[in-house]
């Protein structure tokens, strides 16, 4: 086939440019975009060369995880659930209209049909290829799924995923389009992989009339990498690829490369990359579109073998490359992806999958081995958690070999139940469940959790994503003050920013100022809560980066709580007069999502009459996820237990470029608000949070403020009730936190930036939230004495155990005592309060018993070491 066919770019490169590029290539230097632009353009000798090089680095990166000279598949079925589609792609032949199909999805019955004759023949992927949300566009999907249950077409797939896993054994493999950061997280549990083809990032395609992506909302390049960052964030083992000759120049097709690989370096969850070359169809609108050279995809496949690494799995579709088996395998590629000796390519069903025993036979003549695969590759086998949710282990143990990751040879599926065991919280105490009192004594066992170099991503490329500051402007800080004085709310962010940048006695000014607005809305008590905090366990794979608190199941300061321990520090807190318990944990892979219910109604089984403050918006969503609910409905059920408000924690900095840096697999900021505003118009009232001084700016300060005070008018809008009682300023604690440790994050803040950013909340929520609190856990009893002059009216609570901040390495202990907290009050002059949750003043009976216990059960007070 000749070379030039379709000519991509519109110059081609020099032999000069060309030399130079190969020359960098074979001492394996790093490429830059033009670099890799020019050898995508190589033909010929000089692909031969290219080829070369790629090879190579492929063969490096089989021998590092033992599978030299093999080249891996899976036996699949391919199971088309819907051939609707909300998109309008110029090429796509797999989607129709509903007048071209008997029924606008498989039934049950067909799809399970398909998967137990695939799963009779040996294959162990069920791979679910579909259009785009087709409810959104087609009248006959809305109704088909209304009439038989369903939500939404994901709410089919995860359905029938269970079916396939339950009945047959076989692995879903999810192909349904774009997902968000939510419906990944809902559909993670039945399937151990996923994957959404990125296409290309040539924007051009998708806006300009004509293209092969106008009119397709779903192949917008930025909505679909960011499906890309979301699968990595929810350690999703993912596929992703490139199709190549749709309309691209060299230039862009090397942008999609590149952004491939900054997906997979920051996450890690990119596992595959299909690089696929453009075959026209008929009956399509680009019918008389020259297919992509054969020679042209080597090189592709060559460049994304080198940009990519040693580690990239790189595949090539069998079925799309003529018979240049020889010419992909030399150019790099250790994949022929999944081939079905069952169903067609719905995708391409004019090119047959080759017979297994002839790829085995044609991958032989290129000197290499073909082995079988599973959908989830061999790596994130044998990694487990977090890349495996623990309902798919046994399904996925009973077709991979455990020491290759690779499938078992002459195994045939069956299935295996997956749904999840009734008695919801059924853990056994386990690991260290003293923690929260030898914090304070002991201490931790180390600095970081066994997975440091893993479980965060790359922390090179997240580097690169740090936000930076810019540079002061020269402000008015005494206009901006006048300014406040006349409508504080209202303040610009210009203004807020000047006051955050306040010095001196315009610093002076700004809390002086804030202290006023404290006094007018709330009066001079300075307030506190008898409360005990239980964190039920901190096992958790979220992979926060900011996290020192949470740990892998095998780490040795790793613990869970039994339902009798947390009924038992209950019992404890009340004892000591406590009115609240606030009760959170890490994301435990083993735990159901109706776990959270029956840790609530223990609480109220012990305590009826105690607030049960519990479960952050991440551990909503999770819980909802796990239960296949809506957040609504979780939550009422959540109401029902026992939950009487939830903590407006987990919000960090709500802007996601700070989020993604700061957390990896924590809910975007948009999670965050659906959660809150769903809870306030439940009625279920919320606190609100904001930790600082990490990887954030204050212009990032301004912004969380003020999202924070427009979900406020909201709620009063839609309820006519506030939503949240108090807002909590929790600066960064970085001694023993991950991305502190990694470098990339600064040492907490300044004295004069908490003085300053507490005051400034003061004035930004004025009127809509009466309640500031600071942390004593983290400023400390001077640090609250300077903000308690600034604005501040409220300390928290006795907390009784405070491990979080504690094992980030905040020394002010984990509890504090009513007398202590006097202490810290008295020389302020101002009047202390014991208070409820919802600021209310707890009955006579109450207050008795926390002035005896002052405040803080017994059973976490130890001695503390002697210093000399």
């Amino acid at each position: 086939m000749a070379s030039d066919e379709v000519p991509t770019t519109a110059t081609a490169p020099t032999a000069s440019a060309m030399r130079r590029a190969l020359a960098r290539a074979r001492d394996g230097k790093a490429l830059d975009r033009d670099e890799v632009t020019v050898l995508l353009q190589a033909r010929d000798a000089d692909l031969e060369r290219l080829a070369g090089y790629a090879a190579r680095t492929r063969d490096a990166g089989l021998s590092g995880v033992g599978r030299d000279g093999v080249i891996t598949y899976s036996r699949k079925v391919f199971i088309p659930l819907t051939r609707l589609c909300r998109d309008r792609c110029g090429y796509c032949t797999f989607v129709t209209v509903p007048g071209r199909v008997d029924s606008p999805y498989l039934s049950p019955d067909e799809v399970l049909d398909i998967a137990r004759e695939g799963a009779a023949m040996g294959c162990k992927e069920a791979l679910f290829t579909l259009g785009d949300r087709p409810e959104d566009r087609w009248t006959a999907a809305r109704e088909w799924l209304d009439a038989h249950g369903y939500d939404d077409t994901l709410s089919y797939v995860r359905a029938m995923a269970i079916r396939v896993l339950e009945e047959t054994g076989l692995l879903p493999h999810l192909n349904p389009g774009v997902m968000s950061w939510q419906e990944l997280q809902r559909l993670k549990p039945v399937a151990p992989s996923m994957g959404m083809m990125l296409e290309t990032t040539a924007s051009r395609l998708f806006t300009e009339k004509g293209g092969p992506h106008y009119g397709s909302p779903d192949k917008d390049p930025q909505v679909r990498l960011r499906v890309l960052d979301d699968a990595g964030r929810s350690a999703v083992p993912f596929t992703t690829g490139i199709l190549i000759g749709i309309g691209e120049d060299h230039g862009e097709r090397a942008d999609a490369i590149f952004a491939i690989r900054r997906a997979a370096r920051a996450y890690g969850g990119i596992q595959e990359v299909i690089v696929q070359n453009f075959r026209a169809k008929p009956d399509t609108k680009m019918r008389a579109t020259p297919d992509a050279d054969l020679q042209e995809l080597a090189a592709t496949i060559a460049v994304t073998r080198l940009v990519l690494g040693p580690k990239m799995r790189v595949q090539a579709p069998p079925n799309l490359i003529g018979d240049e088996y020889a010419l992909m395998i030399r150019a790099g590629i250790d994949d022929w992806g999944g081939v079905s000796p069952l169903t067609p390519d719905h995708v391409n069903p004019e090119r047959a999958w080759p017979q297994i025993e002839e790829l085995e036979r044609l991958t032989a003549d290129a000197g290499f081995r073909l082995r079988e695969r599973l959908t989830i590759y061999p790596e994130y086998v044998r990694a487990g958690e977090p890349w495996l949710d623990p309902r798919l282990h046994a399904h996925v143990a009973a077709l991979a070999e455990p020491e290759t990751g690779l499938a078992r040879e002459g195994v045939t599926p069956s299935g295996i139940g997956w749904q999840e065991p009734d008695g919801g919280w059924q853990q056994a105490a386990g690991g260290r469940t003293d923690l929260h009192v030898e914090v304070d004594t002991t201490g931790r066992t180390g600095d970081r959790r066994g997975d440091f170099d893993s479980v965060y991503g790359d922390w090179d490329e997240l580097a690169e994503r740090v936000p930076t500051a810019p540079e002061r402007a020269d402000a008015d800080v005494r206009a901006a003050l006048r300014r406040a004085e006349r409508d504080p709310a209202g303040l610009s962010d210009e203004d807020a920013l000047a006051l955050l940048h306040a010095e001196g006695a315009d610093l002076d000014a700004v809390t002086e100022l804030a202290d006023g607005l404290r006094r007018d809305a709330v009066g001079d008590e300075v307030t506190f809560i008898v409360t005990r905090n239980i964190n039920f366990t901190n096992v958790c794979y979220t992979g926060c980066r900011f996290c020192a608190f949470a740990q892998r199941r095998t780490d040795a300061d790793a613990y869970t709580l039994s339902l009798e321990q947390v009924g038992d520090r209950v019992d404890q807190a009340w004892e000591a007069g406590a009115t609240e318990i606030c009760m959170q944990g890490g994301i435990h892979p083993d735990m159901p999502g109706t776990a959270y219910f029956d840790l609530a109604a223990e609480v109220k089984r012990r305590r009826p009459d105690i607030h049960l403050h519990s479960y952050s918006p991440m551990e909503v969503v999770n819980g909802a996820s796990r239960t296949d609910l809506s957040i609504r409905d979780w939550l009422t059920r959540a109401r029902e237990s026992g939950v009487d408000s939830l903590p407006g924690t987990a919000a960090e900095i709500l802007d996601d470029d700070v989020r993604w840096v700061l957390t990896k697999g924590k809910l975007p900021t948009s999670s965050w608000t659906e959660v809150i505003g769903t809870a306030h118009e439940l009625g279920i009232p919320t606190t609100s949070t904001m930790m600082y001084g990490h990887v954030d700016t204050p212009a990032h300060w301004v912004g969380h403020i003020k999202l924070i005070a427009d979900l406020q008018r909201r709620a009063l809008e839609r309820t006519g009730r506030r939503g949240f009682t108090e807002f909590v300023l929790l600066p960064f604690i970085h001694q023993n936190s991950p991305i502190y440790l990694a470098g990339l994050a600064r040492a907490g803040t300044t004295p004069r930036e908490n003085r300053a950013v507490h005051a400034v909340a003061r004035i930004l929520l004025h009127g809509l939230i009466d309640n500031i609190q600071c942390s004593w856990v983290k400023l400390g009893v001077e640090g609250c004495r300077e903000v308690l002059a600034g604005g501040v009216n409220d300390l928290g609570g006795t907390l009784m155990e405070e491990t979080i901040s504690r094992m980030a390495g905040a020394d002010n202990g984990s509890f504090k005592t009513i007398s202590e907290l006097r202490e810290l009050v008295d020389p302020t002059g101002r009047p202390l309060r014991q208070r409820t949750s919802l600021y209310g003043t707890p009955d006579a009976e109450r207050i008795a018993a926390a002035h005896a216990s002052d405040g803080v059960t017994p059973a976490v007070r130890r001695a503390l070491p002697v210093v000399s």
